[in-house]
């Protein structure tokens, strides 16, 4: 599982578990702290992140994603705003079932969010933490967010930001992204191990 040599990497943690990750509510802009359960996955980040040396690291500004970082051994993590959740605007804190009671068929990727980002300044932006990685020329380790983290690695992908729809992305997990020759690739992804 490693990239070819001399190409840049791309480690993606999304942060531990919070109420509302836990309870499906889509959370961008409410700052909420992890759950006890959220805090001690993410202490495990640590040793699965044992032994791989990182050239920059950079996390997204919320408390979940910073404390994650922390816990994982990275408290020196560069913030990047660019790194935040999707803006959900009048959907923050809204499950999708509740979305879904009045927009039949709703998901971020594929229907405004009311107030919220739409889905190319999302990729815009995203797009800013690509060039900004594979520009430190070696591994790059981030902590972010669910919606914001696929859509990243969809944009690593060269792929339309919609194409982050079809990578399910778990709280604490790893996933890792490379090149096979000039080709940009998916190394892992959603790993607990």
């Amino acid at each position: 599982m490693t990239s070819e040599a001399g190409r840049p990497e791309l480690w993606m943690c999304r942060h531990g578990e919070t109420e509302w990750s836990r309870d499906g509510r889509h959370t961008s802009t409410t700052d909420l702290p992890l759950t006890e359960a959220g805090e001690q996955v993410a202490t495990t980040l640590a040793q699965r992140l044992a032994g791989t040396s990182f050239d920059l690291v950079l996390t997204s500004p919320r408390l979940r994603a910073r404390r994650t970082a922390e816990l994982a051994g990275f408290g020196d993590a560069v913030v990047d705003g660019d790194l935040v959740e999707w803006d959900y605007g009048d959907y923050e804190g809204v499950t999708t079932d509740e979305i879904r009671r009045t927009v039949p068929g709703w998901t971020v990727f594929t229907h405004p969010s009311p107030g919220g980002e739409t889905a190319e300044q999302v990729g815009a932006r995203l797009d800013r933490v690509v060039a900004r990685a594979r520009g430190a020329g070696g591994r790059v380790l981030v902590f972010g967010h669910g919606h914001a983290l696929r859509v990243l690695a969809a944009r690593w992908l060269e792929q339309p930001v919609l194409d982050g729809r079809n990578l399910r992305l778990d709280t604490a997990t790893i996933s890792t992204l490379g090149f096979e020759r000039e080709t940009p690739v998916l190394l892992r992804w959603n790993t607990e191990a």
